[in-house]
């Protein structure tokens, strides 16, 4: 009899010989389980039924993974002047970025594939087999070390839960900032997996007054949520615009995907009818939602390169086509 009570009172210290730890036992155990313990005390459990039992209301530690939001560059940090989306930045609201290292977290980019590399202990921009014009934020990380580390960091922190939507949508949730009204995903990066994409359907479920927009080459993962009858189903405050250039675009075509374009000049977007989308209003009006349009190249471009040509065309005219490069996270 005795010999039960001393392993009773001698569990905790059992538990942290085995990793446990050796909190006090109120504090252990939730009051509904304690009147379990008297029954312990008067009738006595050998060492390893304490142990069992004990184990399983021991407090277990909370897995965090931090990930950051961005503050708006210049060219988003217009939308606030687009009436349409006034209803979301009310109350002082603000629009926010999210980013992941460009190029590294993008599976079906082709003509903008390029990444920030590290070379002999110093970043430079690699780009792609098939790069036609390079990606401005990859340039961007390149320049900006703080750019770098941010984006890094995120995408480092979600690759580790990257087969859980649910873990991967809690992180996001847990770091937006309070006053968000508008979030852009993605000024630099794109959907890296199924899992990822579906974390953020979640987050605007959760979220319905605020809008979420992103550019995307990922197409199979927007895909992936037709409904044979009722087509692609997304939430409400959910915009997506897909980013031609990829290795899928096919599915843009056979599925009529709402699309941008890189043009290299103004009469280019002319000829292809499209207007050209200065401030991504275009991108983020739900009421657009469908309606394809423009981007004039920008960013740093290859020398040589005809991007880069263009480039300097759209200098000597003064025709509007860079913003801020430099993003600040929250």
């Amino acid at each position: 009899m005795w010999g039960s009570r001393l392993s009773f009172f001698a569990a905790p210290f059992l538990l942290a010989q085995r990793g446990g730890g050796a909190a006090p036992l109120a504090k252990n155990v939730p009051k509904q389980f304690r009147n379990y313990f008297i029954f312990f005390l008067m009738f006595g459990l050998d060492m390893d039924d304490n142990y069992s039992i004990l184990k399983e209301y021991q407090p277990q530690p909370e897995i965090f993974i931090m990930v950051k939001f961005s503050k708006a560059n210049a060219k988003i940090e217009a939308l606030a002047k687009v009436p349409e989306l006034a209803k979301f930045l009310e109350g002082k609201r603000k629009v926010y970025s999210f980013d992941l290292l460009s190029g590294f977290s993008c599976p079906f980019a082709e003509k903008c594939l390029s990444k920030a590399v590290q070379i002999n202990g110093k970043r430079k921009i690699k780009d792609g087999p098939k790069t036609e014009f390079r990606c401005f934020s990859a340039s961007q990380e390149v320049q900006y070390t703080n750019v770098y580390n941010s984006r890094f960091n995120n995408f480092s922190a979600l690759r580790k839960m990257q087969h859980n939507s649910d873990d991967m949508a809690n992180a996001i949730l847990a770091a937006m900032p309070a006053n968000t009204g508008i979030v852009r995903i993605h000024v630099a990066g794109d959907f890296f997996n199924q899992y990822y994409f579906n974390a953020w359907l979640t987050v605007a479920e959760q979220n319905p007054d605020k809008l979420f927009y992103a550019y995307t080459k990922s197409l199979p993962f927007w895909v992936d949520m037709v409904d044979p009858k009722l087509g692609i189903r997304l939430p409400e405050n959910f915009v997506l615009t897909a980013s031609r250039g990829g290795r899928r675009d096919d599915l843009i075509n056979s599925l009529q995907l709402r699309e941008a374009v890189v043009v290299y000049s103004e009469a280019e977007a002319e000829k292809l009818g499209l207007e050209i989308d200065h401030d991504d209003s275009h991108a983020a009006r739900p009421s657009l939602r469908n309606q394809n349009f423009a981007l004039l190249i920008h960013g740093t471009q290859p020398k040589g390169s005809p991007a880069a040509e263009a480039l300097k065309i759209l200098k000597r005219d003064n025709v509007k086509h860079s913003y801020s490069r430099k993003t600040a996270t929250v």
